[in-house]
C-alpha cells in the first residue's frame, strides 16, 4: 500500500510526498506534532499538519536565515532565536566564531526534545554538547521582555501566522524586538511566500517598517515550503544588509555553505516585480 502525505497550499494546490513509515506522533499543549519519513525528502518535520523542514532541503531554510545576517553585522557576540526548536538555524550560527553565546528560545519542549532523538543532522547544536548555545523553554514575548538592549542579532524563525506563533507577527513584538537589540542590532524574520501570502507580507513590511530605519527582503528557494519561492525579512537599526555586507569575510569563511554563498547573498535581495510589489510602502 502506498501512503502519501499531502499539504494543501490553497484550496486548489498542494504539495504530496510518498511516506514509508511514521516516527513519531503526538501533541503539546500548543501543537501537534509529526516526524516521518518519505521516500524522496528523508525525514519531515510537520507541525499542525504542515511542513516545517524536511532532511533534504532543510540546510536552505536554516543557511538563508542566519548567514546574511551574520556577514552583514560587524560583531556580532550574542545571538537569539525565537522558535526553531529544531535547531537548524542554531547549528548555523555556531559556524561563525565570533558568536560567544547563541540562545534558543523555544514555547515547545516537545519539539526540541524530538528534534534531538529524531532529526540528530539538525539538532546537533542544541544536544547539550555546545558550550555557547543556551536553551529557554519559554515564549519568546515574554523572553525578550526580560531582556532588553543585548543581543546583536535575533532570528525569528516561527512557523506560520497561526496557533502559537500568530503574536510574532504583530508590530507590539517587533518593539519588544527593537528594544531588546543593542543600538546597531539586526532582527531577520521569515516571512511566508511572495506568491501565496501577499496580504499578511504588507502587514508585516508596513508593521517593521513603523518600528525599524531599514527593513529589506530577500529570497530563497526552498522545494517544500508553498510555492518553493519563500521570503525573509532583514530589519535593523543600523547596518544595511547590501551595502554594508562584508564580502571578503563571507568568501573566507572557514566553514562550508550548500546553499549560501557571497554572490548569492546580494543576489537574493533582488526581488522579483510582484514581491517588490507585495511590500511597497
Amino acid at each position: 500500500m502506498d501512503l502519501w502525505y499531502t499539504e494543501k497550499h490553497s484550496d486548489n494546490v498542494g504539495i504530496t510526498l510518498k511516506v514509508t513509515r511514521s516516527l513519531f506522533s503526538g501533541a503539546s499543549e500548543y501543537q501537534q506534532l509529526d516526524i516521518v519519513e518519505t521516500a524522496e525528502y528523508g525525514r519531515m518535520m510537520l507541525l499542525d499538519g504542515l511542513v516545517m523542514l524536511t532532511e533534504r532541503d532543510e540546510f536552505i531554510y536554516h543557511e538563508m536565515i542566519v548567514h546574511p545576517a551574520l556577514f552583514t553585522h560587524p560583531a556580532a557576540k550574542k545571538v537569539l532565536v525565537i522558535g526553531g526548536g529544531d535547531g537548524g538555524t542554531i547549528r548555523e550560527i555556531v559556524k561563525h566564531p565570533q558568536v560567544e553565546q547563541a540562545v534558543l528560545c523555544e514555547i515547545d519542549g516537545l519539539v526540541v526534545e524530538k528534534s534531538i532523538e529524531l532529526l540528530p543532522t539538525v539538532a546537533s547544536a542544541i544536544d547539550g554538547s555546545n558550550p555557547r548555545v543556551k536553551l529557554h523553554i519559554d515564549d519568546g514575548l515574554a523572553y525578550i521582555r526580560a531582556h532588553q538592549n543585548e543581543f546583536d542579532v535575533i532570528l525569528v524563525d516561527s512557523t506560520d501566522p497561526i496557533g502559537p506563533a500568530v503574536g510574532l507577527f504583530e508590530e507590539d513584538f517587533y518593539r519588544l524586538v527593537f528594544a531588546a537589540l543593542k543600538d546597531d542590532g539586526i532582527m531577520v524574520a521569515q516571512s511566508e511566500s511572495p506568491f501565496y501570502h501577499s496580504n499578511i507580507q504588507r502587514d508585516m513590511y508596513a508593521a517593521l517598517r513603523r518600528v525599524f530605519p531599514i527593513v529589506e527582503m530577500y529570497q530563497a528557494f526552498i522545494p517544500t515550503y508553498p510555492s518553493g519561492l519563500w521570503s525573509f525579512a532583514c530589519a535593523s537599526k543600523r547596518w544595511h544588509p547590501v551595502t554594508d555586507f562584508d564580502r571578503a569575510r563571507a568568501a573566507g569563511r572557514d566553514f562550508t555553505t550548500r546553499y549560501y554563498n557571497e554572490d548569492l547573498h546580494r543576489g537574493a535581495f533582488m526581488l522579483p516585480t510582484f514581491a517588490r510589489e507585495n511590500i511597497a510602502p
